[in-house]
């Protein structure tokens, strides 16, 4: 009882933190690179506390996973021999980084849209990217887009709900995820049609 009384002591003290905003895009970097937990978990509770900020904390999301995926990125790119089969145990399979790399190479820009928003663990697509020299700036684009349309959706939700937005997430979440990454899979099939 006395930890969780704590727990909600040291939240409520970050929600009111002028800190706060840089604390979002630290948490964001790191669940972008090192931690692969949802970040969905403290933003909507931030953003539902601090509506008057909701806009401004999800781009301090996005940006912070912009970075990280750009730190990412330089792992796969020029340490990807020496630390990838670690980070490919950690986080997938030999086989799943296989098909990945080949879906990288194949069809780069909307296979990092798509691993940025479906709730797949980000640092594949990251170190795919990087490992296989795939281009920084469409790289940074394809990230920006995704992230930015997972955290925004996310504020939007906060905006219109309010104070039912986790509910109403943590009831739809599944169906929305699913619904969006078919979206995103049929624009990039529909573009693939175009380009050929």
């Amino acid at each position: 009882m006395a930890l969780s009384k704590k727990l909600k002591q040291k939240a409520r003290q970050f929600v009111e933190s002028k800190h706060m905003l840089r604390g979002i895009t630290v948490a964001s970097f790191l669940e972008s690179t090192i931690v692969p937990i949802p970040l969905e978990a403290i933003l909507v509770p931030l953003m539902q506390a601090r509506r008057e900020k909701l806009w401004l904390i999800a781009l301090m999301a996005t940006l912070g996973c912009v970075v990280g995926a750009l730190f990412g990125y330089a792992l796969g790119y020029y340490l990807f021999d020496l630390l990838g089969d670690w980070v490919i145990n950690s986080f997938s399979s030999p086989e799943q980084f296989a098909q990945i790399k080949q879906q990288m190479q194949a069809q780069g820009f909307w296979f990092v849209i798509t691993l940025g928003i479906a709730p797949i663990p980000f640092q594949i697509a990251m170190l795919a990217a990087g490992a296989t020299h795939y281009s920084l700036p469409l790289f940074l684009l394809a990230t920006m887009l995704a992230r930015s349309i997972r955290y925004f959706a996310l504020a939007a939700v906060v905006y219109y709900a309010g104070n039912q937005a986790e509910r109403l997430i943590k009831k739809h979440k599944s169906k929305a995820m699913i619904t969006l990454t078919a979206l995103i899979l049929l624009v990039w099939w529909l573009t693939t049609l175009i380009e050929q």
